[in-house]
């Protein structure tokens, strides 16, 4: 589902947003960017490109905004309109389209009052490496960094619980399924005094929770000076920013886990005990039709690596259900997968061919064979998930409340809690029951 930041009552900009973590991370700073421009009446949709669903919805936002705003400008972004901005400039609804080059800057927002020549195309990026693009600071002249923020809806409104990081930008693989190294660029990573600096200011605005964020989180390091990995820099942040009492990381390659990670998981209370693997197959010759970097013993060993380390972690995954060429045998092993790994929080996505990508040439599966394996995988997810909030019903955990009357674990689950304890305090709870898919906590005497 979209998220949408609303507009002012008079004339503001609504921002809605498709799509991953980092999305929403640059949708925040895309809000604060339009007003620094000073635009006004506008709604900018910032658009995915991981599956055709995505940008059939990204395509009804877009309608829907000039039925509900006629006379608001419209103005869409995103890796869907990087790759094909000509396609989003046709539709009669689209007032301007800007590449991900161009979405961060204030410049872009700076528009004169809509006219017949008004240029719909700007910014549009190369998809040739270019490593020369540093990564913007993601600060604004005034306050704190504009991070993407999680916890009490309106950021201006409510205590800011939880924040989103951009360390790392772009990809270097090419997964045979996957279009968004096309429109994110090679990797890039930022410098550790950036993020240093971020996360300082994120702590001072009254952050409680960081988490750090990347298209391909576990490349970190790999184009900066010494190379640092991903761990290393972890464990700088953490020793750099005291104040930082949670930490988590987004999606990671379970082969790509570096000791220094591994190591400060087993041993730093700061770090949470969640990990999110991206996986998306559980049969190795589907793994190599993908042209991922690991297999599917490694998946299993990553979650035994993690549980051994911290008994209390929560696994989640990322998984493709129908991808071109998979067989009931090779669906079965990724169903399998679900319970060997013991993923309570599973994202599931319909194979979805994407034009100009080596699987949208393979032999593809019907759509309702993809959809009923798609919801195959959700209902096993269902399943794990119940299982997982179940067997930490007696538990302990400080529960972040993001807003009043909901909290967030250590272990990420949802944890539903009296409205009486403020946004943004961390409080110890004892899970009690579930419900649905939340946690029931009271406070720990």
């Amino acid at each position: 589902m979209p998220r949408s930041s609303p507009a002012d009552a008079m004339g503001g900009v609504e921002v809605i947003t498709f799509g991953c973590r980092l999305n929403a991370f640059e949708s925040d700073i895309i809000r604060r960017a339009a007003a620094t421009a000073g635009l006004a009446d506008a709604v900018i949709v910032n658009t995915c490109a991981v599956t055709a669903e995505a940008e059939r919805q990204a395509r009804q936002a877009i309608r829907r905004a000039r039925r509900e705003h006629p006379g608001a400008r419209i103005i869409v972004t995103g890796c869907a309109a990087t790759l094909a901005p000509e396609r989003y400039a046709a539709l009669s609804e689209v007032d301007v389209v800007l590449a991900n080059d161009a979405k961060l800057k204030a410049e872009s927002y700076a528009l004169e009052a809509p006219t017949p020549t008004l240029p719909r195309l700007q910014g549009r990026e190369s998809t040739e490496p270019d490593r020369s693009k540093t990564l913007p600071r993601m600060r604004g002249r005034e306050g704190p960094a504009p991070q993407a923020w999680e916890g009490g809806g309106d950021a201006g409104a409510t205590p800011r619980t939880r924040a989103y990081l951009q360390v790392q930008q772009g990809c270097d693989h090419r997964c045979t399924f996957c279009i968004i190294p096309y429109a994110r660029g090679p990797s890039r990573s930022v410098p550790l005094a950036g993020i240093i600096d971020e996360a300082r200011e994120l702590v001072a605005s009254g952050v409680r929770e960081i988490v750090l964020t990347g298209i391909d989180l576990t490349a970190y390091g790999a184009d900066l000076p010494g190379a640092p990995s991903l761990g290393q820099m972890v464990q700088s942040l953490l020793a750099g920013v005291p104040e930082v009492t949670r930490l988590r990381l987004s999606s990671l390659d379970p082969s790509e886990i570096d000791e220094p990670l591994w190591a400060l998981f087993g041993d730093e209370p700061r770090l949470m005990p969640h990990l999110h693997f991206s996986l998306q197959a559980g049969d190795d010759l589907i793994l190599k039709r993908m042209k991922r970097r690991h297999t599917r013993a490694d998946a299993i060993a990553a979650a035994r690596r993690a549980r051994s380390l911290r008994p209390a972690v929560a696994i989640g995954a990322d998984l493709i259900a129908g991808f071109p060429t998979e067989t009931e045998e090779m669906f079965r092993r990724s169903l399998d997968l679900v319970e060997e790994c013991g993923i309570a929080f599973l994202h599931v996505f319909p194979y979805s061919a994407r034009p100009g990508t080596p699987a949208a040439r393979m032999p593809q599966l019907g759509s309702p064979l993809v959809r009923e394996r798609a919801a195959r995988l959700r209902s096993a997810g269902a399943v794990a998930l119940g299982a997982d909030l179940a067997a930490r019903i007696g538990s302990e955990s400080a529960v972040l409340v993001e807003r009043p009357g909901v909290g967030r674990a250590e272990f990420y689950a949802s944890v539903e809690l009296d409205a009486m304890h403020p946004a943004g305090s961390v409080r110890r709870m004892r899970m009690v029951g579930a419900s649905g898919r939340n946690l029931v906590g009271v406070p720990v005497p």
